[in-house]
């Protein structure tokens, strides 16, 4: 492969754009190289503008369930486009949208239209205070949930690639107001509750964690932490930014049967499209303005070029149950090439290789992965034609729109990449 004309833009956007792209782990600052600059989707693969074809198993960081460019949802936008791009006023596509992802997920009886998964977050955590009374959040180490203040503590994603420890910019009050904790550890919840249980606002976690590589919850976790919030009068808020219509339909609340108070989702509810949401039980999401006491607002919220694009997507996977049975064997398939010596975690069609032999079960595991051996693993399935995610901290998605050849393709190249 050549990537002559990727280097030039690289160069260019060092001088003008920090770290020359507009989201840190784009930089492949931890694999080393250049990152190649796309030109074009289409379906499972990505083009980029030296001319070169990858099989794509990031997927914008997993919202793109069926693929680039699916006929429903650019069906969808190219109507959009004849009525306007945006109003700033209501319209009947975001009572439709909204109806729909009540529908769909299980605790949400109420929902607000926002612009991203950062803003869901911290809309969701603002609502649980004011609902609560109380301060104190508790999240967990290597989750990442947006670049909101007190959510970067021991976060995940890009600051667990790069190495950040803590952020620059972030007051010290907005850190003493998070608790962050251990995944996959019930005693240390049972603790944190035992000291600061009555200042504890809410618990946000992602259920199936997908930014320190995929994590899932061992059994009876999800389980404890609902039982726990419950018994001490805190919120439990399901970040399903990664997971909302990835694992499930319902995301993974459905999958795994717990119910949380509040839940926020992302990208996916907008086909690929900016968009988020937050929602959960009605007497909770009563106190948003104008309705209650706690403002939040955005201008394009709800704007028509997402809601068409997540009506269609939404629609086409409740008319398609059969894709979420597709996505589950070829992901098993594709994870059947690690061989020993790497360890696997998968839910659904996340999936992660971990460059290390003993399990991966929170952020403490995750860290033991040989970071430099996932490098030379990642550049060489790059050369051979397969896109994934520039960091052994992040999950793999698998859309339905890869074909057996893929698969085929990908396990092939795998092999290859081990081997060397």
């Amino acid at each position: 492969m050549t990537h002559s004309k990727s280097e030039d833009l690289f160069r260019r956007a060092l001088q003008i754009v920090p770290g020359g792209v507009n989201s840190p782990v784009r930089a492949f600052r931890s694999v080393g190289g250049t990152p190649p600059f796309i030109a074009r989707g289409q379906g499972s693969h990505l083009f980029d503008v030296d001319g070169n074809e990858y099989i794509d198993y990031v997927g914008s960081w997993g919202p793109l369930l069926l693929g680039h460019r699916h006929p429903a949802i650019l069906s969808a936008l190219e109507h959009a486009l004849t009525i306007g791009t945006s109003f700033g006023a209501p319209t009947e596509a975001e009572v439709e949208l909204a109806a729909a992802i009540c529908d769909a997920v299980p605790s949400i009886e109420m929902v607000r239209l926002v612009n991203s998964g950062t803003e869901a977050t911290m809309s969701a955590i603002r609502v649980a205070r004011g609902f609560t009374g109380r301060d104190l959040i508790v999240k967990f180490e290597g989750c990442y949930h947006g670049h909101v203040d007190s959510l970067l503590v021991k976060a995940g994603s890009g600051v667990a690639t790069l190495g950040i420890a803590d952020t620059r910019g972030v007051p010290k009050a907005f850190c003493d107001s998070t608790l962050a904790l251990p995944y996959n550890s019930p005693d240390a919840m049972q603790e944190a509750f035992r000291a600061h249980g009555q200042r504890i606002a809410a618990v946000i976690v992602e259920p199936v964690v997908g930014n320190m590589g995929c994590v899932p919850p061992r059994p009876g976790y999800l389980e404890a932490l609902r039982e726990i919030t419950a018994r001490h009068g805190a919120l439990l808020i399901f970040d399903e930014v990664m997971t909302g219509f990835r694992v499930a339909f319902g995301g993974a609340q459905q999958r795994f049967g717990i119910r949380p108070d509040l839940t926020t989702l992302g990208k996916v509810i907008g086909g690929g499209l900016p968009v988020g949401a937050y929602g959960g039980r009605k007497d909770i999401m009563s106190l948003v303005a104008p309705a209650g006491p706690v403002y939040q607002a955005g201008t394009l919220s709800g704007n028509p070029l997402a809601v068409a694009a997540g009506l269609a997507m939404l629609r086409y996977l409740k008319a398609h149950p059969e894709v979420y049975a597709q996505l589950e064997s070829c992901t098993a398939e594709l994870c059947s090439a690690a061989p020993p010596g790497i360890t696997v975690n998968r839910v659904g069609s996340m999936f992660t290789f971990f460059f290390t032999d003993q399990p991966v079960t929170d952020y403490e595991s995750a860290k033991r992965s040989d970071t430099a051996r996932f490098g030379r693993f990642f550049q060489a399935m790059l050369e051979r034609g397969v896109y994934l995610a520039p960091s052994q901290f992040e999950a793999a998605f698998v859309s339905a729109a890869h074909t057996e050849e893929d698969i085929r393709q990908t396990i092939a190249a795998a092999r290859q990449a081990f081997s060397a």
